[in-house]
């Protein structure tokens, strides 16, 4: 299935693509579109992937500055209460 999009353009530029019969404007269009949806795609999951790895440097930077504190113990602890 498949949507109409429309946008507007200049007279001067229509004028000028109309003298270009033989271009599929279209295709031009869809083409254009989905190459900028890629490469955006593509920058929000290195962002996403950047923001992953610096909260998991975090965790491991905050899991270590606790001294004394076993996990194991901990678990083992809360376990018991139950």
């Amino acid at each position: 299935m498949s949507s109409v999009v429309s946008f507007r353009i200049s007279k001067e530029l229509k004028r000028r693509m109309d003298r270009l019969k033989h271009i599929n404007w279209s295709e031009v269009v869809r083409k254009a579109i989905q190459e900028v949806v890629a490469r955006e795609e593509a920058k929000l999951i290195s962002k996403d992937l950047s923001r992953i790895r610096r909260a998991a440097l975090k965790s491991e930077e905050l899991s270590r500055s606790i001294e004394g504190w076993n996990s194991v113990e901990e678990i083992r602890r809360w376990r018991e209460r139950r």
